[in-house]
């Protein structure tokens, strides 16, 4: 496997050097994590027609955001586009991955130093809001800055703690699995289907590294707790107490029996390691196993084909395995992510006229074409439908979450304060098991124990 897991990385990382010049012969720069200037002379968006604010004081925007180099460049193009309509805004940009995004924010916040508008994840939502990073929309709202009238007022309220809203919501989503079509062809089996379950997901692991020596999933398990609360809800239970104050679930097995499915598969070498998929995430979404054709899936949100798409439009997505053992619905509609704006911004309302425009701007949906995610706007994914520009896998996206409603119990409250830690001490108890370090009975007691701990001690 290590040489296998070699060979993989030396193709993907020739694909990432390719990706590089390509990018850099057309001007595009592929760092992720630097800070730029909008200028606002890009005209080729250009067809709304521009304000009469060229007369005001240059107002600059901070905003941070994580994603796919796809992502950094449509929100570059849709930022110079707000600037070309509105001359007296220029941006100051953030992108970066996923990894090390809330870390970095989190020092910023610490130093006064937060961005005016920072793309937020219902994860860290709650905390942000419980120690008033984030400022109260609602005052936005209300005096009609920021027009919610075509956003489904549930999910609109997934923004709302303690009856503040503290982020607005940009789009919906759901768990799902990525697979490239063709490792299945190769394998010479059937590609997964939504009545799946979980040891047809074993089995399908098991049988596409037997067949093809390829990974079956490339994913890190114990990431954060997206994917375990799934398997929670599947068992009938929430991941955490009504009153946030402790887990939802009083049986370790339920646990300890999710991360002896994931240790089983990596010691088939179905599934990376630990140490193995470090060195894949390196690689990026785009140039990942899955879009070059050396894995087979990936569990993911249900945008993940429309991200990649640029690179690969072969994609397909399926819904989450389902228990074999219980009819509870695990999946839920998930807010896909959300706009907030610093309690420390000076810009608060330029920041909420923005925000108005991303969501409700069909020029800058045009552009952004559900890469975040499906619209929350009815209006704009009506919009998109009849435009006829979606791709495949847009369409898809949009499909699957009609589809996906009959699976879908109810959405849960925001994560509690406290979730950066409670995700760290989840990610060291199945680590601990991956390692060989513990049993698997006493990492999930571990789990339970300090998980309980922050939780009581964040959420008083």
């Amino acid at each position: 496997m290590k040489k296998n897991l070699k060979k993989v990385l030396a193709v993907l990382l020739a694909g990432t050097m390719s990706l590089s010049l390509a990018a850099c012969s057309t001007g595009k720069s592929t760092e992720s994590n630097q800070t730029t200037n909008t200028t606002g002379e890009n005209t080729s968006e250009g067809e709304a027609k521009e304000d009469t604010s060229t007369s005001q004081d240059e107002i600059t925007i901070k905003i941070a955001w994580w994603g796919s180099q796809t992502r950094h460049e449509l929100t570059q193009k849709v930022l110079d586009l707000y600037t070309q309509t509105h001359p007296n805004i220029k941006f100051e940009t953030s992108p970066s991955g996923w990894d090390g995004y809330f870390d970095k924010l989190s020092t910023q916040t610490a130093s006064g130093s937060m961005p005016d508008i920072v793309q937020m994840d219902y994860l860290y939502l709650t905390t942000y809001a419980k120690n008033n990073s984030v400022t109260n929309l609602q005052e936005f709202i209300d005096d009609g800055t920021i027009d919610v009238s075509n956003i489904d007022e549930n999910l609109l309220n997934t923004g709302k703690i303690d009856d503040k809203m503290t982020g607005l919501v940009l789009s919906s989503s759901m768990l799902s699995v990525g697979y490239n079509p063709s490792v299945f062809v190769e394998a010479g089996i059937e590609e997964p289907s939504a009545e799946w379950t979980w040891s047809d997901f074993i089995k399908l692991n098991e049988q596409i590294y037997e067949k093809t020596g390829k990974y079956g999933a490339s994913l890190d398990s114990a990431a954060d707790t997206n994917l375990f609360n799934y398997w929670v809800r599947q068992h009938g239970f929430s991941l955490f107490s009504d009153d946030n104050k402790s887990l939802g679930y009083e049986d370790d097995k339920i646990l300890e029996d999710y991360i002896t499915m994931w240790s089983n598969l990596m010691e088939k070498d179905a599934v990376p390691n630990p140490d193995e998929f470090a060195q894949i995430a390196t690689l990026g979404q785009e140039a990942g196993p899955v879009v070059t054709g050396d894995a087979a899936m990936i569990i993911e949100w249900n945008n993940y084909a429309s991200k990649v798409s640029t690179v690969n439009d072969k994609i397909k997505m399926v819904t989450p395995p389902l228990s074999q053992d219980s009819d509870a619905k695990g999946l839920w509609l998930k807010p896909g992510m959300f706009f907030s704006v610093a309690e420390t911004s000076n810009v608060k309302k330029e920041a909420a006229e923005f925000i108005n425009w991303f969501i409700n701007s069909e020029e800058a949906n045009d552009i952004l074409m559900a890469e975040r995610g499906t619209p929350v706007s009815s209006v704009i994914r009506q919009h998109m439908i009849d435009g006829g520009q979606m791709t495949d896998q847009q369409a898809a996206m949009f499909d699957a979450i009609d589809s996906a409603i009959e699976l879908a119990g109810e959405t849960p409250a925001p994560d509690p304060v406290g979730m950066s830690e409670v995700n760290e001490a989840f990610k060291n108890a199945a680590n601990s098991v991956y390692y060989g370090q513990k049993s698997v009975a006493d990492a999930a007691a571990t789990f339970r124990e300090e998980a309980n701990a922050i939780l009581a001690r964040n959420n008083q």
